[in-house]
Parts: structure tokens; sequence; C-alpha cells
């Protein structure tokens, strides 16, 4: 008895992986009118995705704007939170930064949402298009160079399916297959740190603040949530993780408040914490041979700060703006200007979470004084607040159109 041949397909896009940001780059697509297939290894739902965990996500403004331009916040507003200021300090140094969203012209500088919320408005939005063809689950079995683009074997339920896409994208992560299957190295940095993520309920309402405090041990965020909880994100030494993973409730809450403080008086209710081992991953190029990579397969930074999604989601409007003004997804003068377009944010944003590791966590007394005094000059000099802010705010270098909708 022979097996039946493959099926096979043809798009001009083919994107291997449904994560966050892969969903996102297939909803900004298929908005923009342009087919592809998105090939998912979790089945759609948001309990079997990964990235939809029980992080709190921070998002920036310029990142809501997108996700309202693609048409994924209106199934996600009503869970979300503003933060309406932030509250910057380092344990041992004196100075703060404090911003304010009024005082910078907007009604929110951005939003708290659970992954898990995000994810659920993702599915969602990709139940409403009209383009993309979603392969879920299925896996990348192999891929195959063509003159003009890609052909990939996947498998899936219903049996093995041939893909041939002009532009192949890899959104699959910071272990990508992609990436690997394209030859393309990646430069690996372990912090080690784990990063303990879980609510807690503070004493005191948060007024929509965020803290972000810094220490030698590692960062330690406050993010404001509904019913007056907090997202609290707390990085301890790898060696430390274990310890802190033993903690009853009442033993975690006590180690929490010792390194963030009393500024919202005694923290209460902890949730179920999940620990994350922190590692900086980036790709050595963006691009091969009509393909491209985004999100976590092309750089994975340090959560300080909060950016990787925030960074990620403007890879991929980026990616879509471009491939929906071309004829050709995968020209190689396209994956050239988006590299280059890229550059800047990705280069900034990677070595700010990378500096501010190494200049506001780590033990280095003789720095204390200078850090004290760039927290001043960065909290009194309006500027230089203003400049912070708007970076924050995720405006950066030549940002997509589509953050820039209501671009104060």
């Amino acid at each position: 008895m022979t097996s039946s041949p493959p099926s096979s397909t043809r798009s001009p896009v083919l994107i291997v992986g449904g994560g966050l940001v892969g969903a996102s780059l297939a909803i900004a697509l298929d908005a923009a009118g342009v087919d592809a297939v998105m090939v998912e290894a979790a089945a759609p739902r948001a309990d079997a995705q990964p990235s939809y965990d029980e992080r709190n996500l921070a998002l920036s403004r310029a990142t809501v704007n997108g996700l309202q331009a693609i048409g994924v916040w209106r199934h996600a507003a009503a869970l979300a939170t503003p933060i309406r200021h932030i509250h910057v300090s380092r344990a041992g140094d004196f100075g703060s930064v404090r911003l304010d969203a009024q005082r910078e012209g907007v009604d929110a500088l951005g939003w708290t949402l659970p992954a898990r919320e995000l994810g659920n408005a993702l599915l969602r939005r990709l139940d409403e298009c009209q383009r993309l063809r979603r392969l879920a689950p299925a896996r990348l079995e192999a891929l195959e160079p063509l003159a003009e683009g890609w052909r990939a074997r996947v498998s899936t339920a219903a049996g093995t399916q041939e893909i041939d896409a002009a532009l192949l994208v890899g959104a699959d992560g910071t272990a990508s297959s992609v990436r690997d299957r394209l030859g393309i190295d990646a430069e690996t940095y372990d912090y080690g740190q784990t990063l303990f993520v879980c609510t807690v309920t503070p004493e005191r309402p948060h007024a929509n603040r965020a803290y972000e405090r810094f220490a030698d041990h590692g960062p330690v965020a406050l993010l404001p949530l509904a019913e007056r909880r907090c997202g609290l994100v707390l990085t301890v030494p790898t060696e430390q993780a274990a310890e802190v993973t033993a903690l009853d409730d009442e033993g975690f809450l006590a180690f929490a408040q010792q390194r963030f403080g009393w500024r919202l008086g005694r923290l209460a209710r902890p949730g179920k914490r999940h620990p994350y081992a922190i590692k900086r991953v980036a790709a050595g190029r963006l691009t091969g041979p009509r393909a491209v990579l985004v999100g976590n397969a092309a750089q994975t930074v340090h959560p300080i700060g909060a950016q990787g999604f925030n960074l990620g989601l403007r890879d991929a409007l980026t990616l879509a703006e471009l491939v929906a003004a071309a004829a050709d997804p995968g020209a190689p003068a396209l994956l050239e200007h988006y590299a280059a377009r890229r550059a800047p944010d990705r280069e900034g944003t990677m070595g700010m979470s990378h500096g501010l590791v190494q200049l506001a966590c780590l033990e280095q007394p003789l720095l204390g004084p200078l850090r004290s005094l760039a927290l001043l000059a960065c909290d009194r000099v309006p500027p230089l607040r203003s400049l912070l802010a708007r970076k924050g705010m995720g405006f950066r270098a030549e940002p997509p159109q589509a953050v820039l909708e209501r671009l104060p």
C-alpha cells in the first residue's frame, strides 16, 4: 500500500509560531489584505499556548495603539489597567524618577494586562480573520529552499502538508527552530537570575502607579491591576531560586516585602508563583534568503523595563506594513529595508535593558553617587524626563505607522 502524497498550498507568507508576536503578525497581515498561513505547535486554545501564561504584561502606549489598529484591543480593553504614573528607584541610592501621564499630555503611559487575557483577545481576533489559514496543532518537519521562496513540510492531525511561500517568518520563540534551520547564529548571555511572577494585594491602593525598584540582586516591579491587586515581578540570583520556590506564602511575602519596601503598605494574598530563568538571546542577523525573524526568535531581552512583547510587536507591525505595500513579500530589498529600519529600535532597546542590569542591578558601590545623580537628573530635567517617558511609551526610532495613530 502506497501513502498518498502530501497536499500542497501556496501562500505569500508562512508564519511559523502562533504565540503573542506570531499571532499579532498574522492578524496585521490579514487586516492589510495579505494572505498568510500560520503554523503553531499548540492547539488553538489559551490554556494550550505556552506564551499565554500567568505573567502580567506592561503594554506600552505604542503597543496599545498598535493593538487597536489591528482590531485586538477591543477584545482586551475591559480587562486592562491603565498606568498613569511610573516610579523608578534604586535600593541604597538617593533620588528617583517619577513619570506622569498628565504631565506628558496623555491619558496613560501604558496598560497592564495578564498575558493569558491578551492571548484570549488574540484568539478571538484570529477567529475573525478572512485571509489567514491556521494550522494548529501542527509541526514544522522540514524546510526546502526554492528559487522564489521556501517549501515547508508540516505535519498536522489531518496528515502532512506542503506549503510554498515567498516569505518565511520565524516567530517561534527564543529556541527558534526556524533560526537554526536558516543557519543564523544566536548569542546567549545568562544573567544568572530567575524571575518570579505572581499577584499580590497591597494594603494601600496602587493609584495606577507602576513601580520599578533596582537592587544588587535584580529588579523588583509592582504593576497595577484591577481590583486593587498588583502584579509582582521579583528577580533573584539563580542560586537562590530553589530556596525562594520552597517558601510558603507567608515567607514569600516577607521576602518580597523586604525587597520592595513599604510604599504600598503590607503585601498580602499572593497568587500562584511562576519562576522563569532569565537569558538574553540575540540572533546574529534578522534575515536570511526570503526569511525573517521576529519577536523572541530575533531577540529575547531581560524583562527589566518590560520591553519584550512591546519590541516584538513593533517587529510584527513593521514587517506587516512593508509586506502590505510590496508586490513580492520576500524580495531581498524589502528584507534589507526591514532590517535597517528595525536596527535602531532593536539595538537601543536591547542596549537599554542590558545596560540597566549592568549599571543598576549589580553591586558597584563606586557607581552609587553617579546612579543617584542620574536618577535626579532624569526626574528634575523636563527634556530628559520627557525623552525617557516617550521611549518608555514605545515611540522609538522609526516605529510602524500603526502605533502612531494616537501619537500625542
